[in-house]
């Protein structure tokens, strides 16, 4: 609890105390006037110094001078105890506003302290601290047990066990030795390593993540925008309303005027927009933190509120929907099956592309880059190189057809990599992905809980898209994509989506940015080290399970039926107190009631967005 809080809860305390004691011990009743201007004074000096600072500033139309002129005007009646327990009363909602707030942060502050504050550099055999921000890209880092790893890099000596819960909200630990890349953020749990550091910190994971949380605010929600429009119009429309109340009654002999300027109090009091401008941000901040928690990260309120909306969800494939561990299954040779695998992994000996990896990786040996001259990637089809004289091709389906080579049909399910030597068919190697174990569950809660239409796209066969389809029960399939074919049938189901709800696309982040940034909601997975999904994606899961798109639905439904509540709740309220307290069936106490106690109602009810409890299958 800040300082401040605590002045605010001394005063509350010892204001309730006096005038508890005035009026059930009678004490100061001969100082009547001086003890209530003291008491006054005591709880209600700081919202009068912000009420008359915004009227010096131009600023008056707020809660603080709805507030505080209201107080200021029942004391002028002689209403003293009225006056402050309106501030009272006031003070413990602002009070519980700000203990909610900070509740929300603490949220997001437990995801800053992934931010490290020191690196150990070494030099010259010593071990110095330094900030990361000093730390140049090749600089030799010392992670000790215990540390977090303040910048990304690769492991050079040591290995090691990783705590990745601070980036994905979940304890796997990870384990990692010479050669592996990590990441800033995690903490090092086991033996010390020396790493090799290949980002400056700004570029880091951990300053993207940064980034993303601290900006995520700026980013409203259509129910957000309302809320500060709507009391940019309410606020002046009530007080010329509560000047109407007091003056045009008496004028029309209606009654005194010291009867309509009460009920015109209470009908200022009533009328403050603390519930809405408070709780309504305060939901979709809590909805952020929530997510934050659970290893999702959401780029504002905006991004909350579509995904509420949800009716499409659209899946890539690998490294989605399956591990992305591709591995060699089967080689069905027209020569050598050893000249095959060989031309193969030399054609594909620049490639990043996982299943041109599986290929390398199964060939097992020293590839000679000198046998390898002239390699060119054919988009979306494979690529072409000269090794040893001889022209190379190795592709998919369609390069066989643009090649008018005619292949031979495969009885097994998987990606099928086919081979030209010299403009003959060569034979093909059969690649195998697995299903992610949690991937079946995904698409059962989205389709049987979240009532979501499932579409897969992807740019592997037929034959290895339709048995994947089947087996998760994805409602539709498109296979052999090219990345640009990929876009135009997002863009399809977009038009043709009509009321159905917004579309969203789950990608791994690896070359699905255009489609990421053309969906109403772009969600990246297993984004540890993809600095491509957190720039492109809306909603970033640091990690690989595709339950988080179910959870992120469940988060983002949550929050904006709590918003729905308190924006319902607190008008209906105000609006029938409002309406009593002119025509003199309400007091003061309802009117503060209305107020100060549907504001607490109503953050009470927003910091529910903070607690998340995943789905059981």
């Amino acid at each position: 609890m800040s300082k401040g809080q605590r002045i605010v809860i001394t005063r509350i305390i010892l204001t309730t105390l006096l005038l508890t004691s005035y009026f059930v011990f009678k004490i100061f009743e001969e100082y009547e006037l001086y003890f209530f201007i003291a008491l006054f004074v005591l709880i209600a000096y700081d919202i009068v110094y912000k009420a008359v600072s915004n009227i010096i500033k131009g600023e008056f139309l707020d809660e603080n001078f709805l507030m505080g002129f209201a107080a200021v005007a029942a004391f002028i009646l002689g209403e003293y105890h009225e006056a402050i327990e309106v501030m009272l009363f006031y003070q413990v909602g602002e009070l519980f506003q700000s203990i909610a707030v900070n509740k929300s942060r603490k949220s997001i502050s437990a995801l800053m302290d992934i931010c490290p504050e020191y690196a150990n550099i070494e030099k010259d055999g010593q071990i110095i601290k330094v900030d990361p921000d000093d730390v140049q890209i090749g600089d030799i880092i010392v992670i000790k047990t215990g540390e977090k790893v303040p910048l990304d890099g690769v492991v050079i000596e040591g290995n090691s066990s990783l705590n990745t819960s601070a980036i994905t909200g979940e304890y796997k630990p990870r384990d990692v030795g010479v050669g592996d890349e990590i990441i800033s953020g995690c903490i090092n749990t086991d033996r010390p390593l020396k790493v090799k550091v290949t980002k400056e910190f700004d570029d880091s994971t951990v300053a993207k993540i940064l980034e993303l949380v601290e900006n995520a605010s700026s980013k409203k929600a259509k129910a957000e925008k309302f809320v500060t429009k709507f009391a940019k119009y309410y606020t002046p429309i009530v007080v010329g309303l509560a000047i109407i109340l007091a003056v045009i009654p008496p004028l029309l002999s209606l009654g005194s005027f010291d009867m309509w300027v009460k009920r015109a109090l209470v009908f200022l009091v009533t009328s403050c927009p603390c519930a809405l401008v408070i709780s309504i941000p305060l939901g979709f901040f809590g909805g952020i933190g929530g997510a934050s928690k659970k290893g999702i990260l959401i780029k504002g309120g905006n991004y909350l509120e579509t995904l509420s909306n949800a009716g499409y969800i659209v899946f890539d494939k690998t490294g989605t929907l399956t591990k992305g561990n591709f591995q060699v299954v089967a080689i069905h040779p027209e020569i050598e099956e050893e000249q095959l695998l060989e031309y193969s992994a030399l054609a594909e000996i620049y490639s990043t592309h996982p299943i041109a990896q599986s290929i390398k990786e199964a060939y097992k040996k020293e590839i000679d880059i000198k046998r390898v001259i002239d390699v060119q990637e054919i988009a979306g089809l494979g690529v072409s190189a000269q090794i040893d004289g001889k022209k190379i091709y190795v592709g998919n389906d369609k390069l066989m057809a643009k090649m008018n080579i005619k292949e031979k049909h495969c009885h097994l399910s998987g990606s099928i990599v086919h081979t030209i030597v010299d403009g003959e068919y060569a034979g093909h190697i059969v690649i195998s992905d697995e299903i992610k174990s949690n991937s079946k569950d995904a698409i059962r809660l989205l389709k049987e809980k979240y009532n979501q239409k499932t579409i897969m796209l992807t740019g592997d066969t037929k034959q290895v898209a339709e048995s994947v389809a089947r087996e998760l029960n994805i409602d539709e399939v498109k296979s052999q994509l090219l990345p640009n074919e990929k876009s135009e049938i997002l863009e399809q189901i977009m038009e043709n989506k009509k009321n159905n709800g917004a579309v969203v696309f789950v990608g791994d982040g690896i070359n699905d940015a255009p489609v990421l940034s053309i969906a109403d909601v772009g969600i990246a997975m297993g984004a540890m080290g993809s600095d491509a999904a957190i720039e492109a994606a809306d909603i970033v899961l640091m990690d690989d399970d595709p339950k988080k798109v179910s959870l992120a639905i469940k988060i983002a439904k949550k929050t904006m039926r709590v918003v729905k509540q308190n924006i319902i709740f607190a008008i209906g309220v105000k609006v029938l107190v409002m309406i009593f307290g002119a025509l003199g069936l309400a007091g003061i106490q309802l009117g503060i009631f209305a107020d100060v106690g549907v504001s607490i109602i109503a953050i009470i009810n927003s910091s529910r967005t903070l607690i998340i409890e995943e789905d059981n299958i």
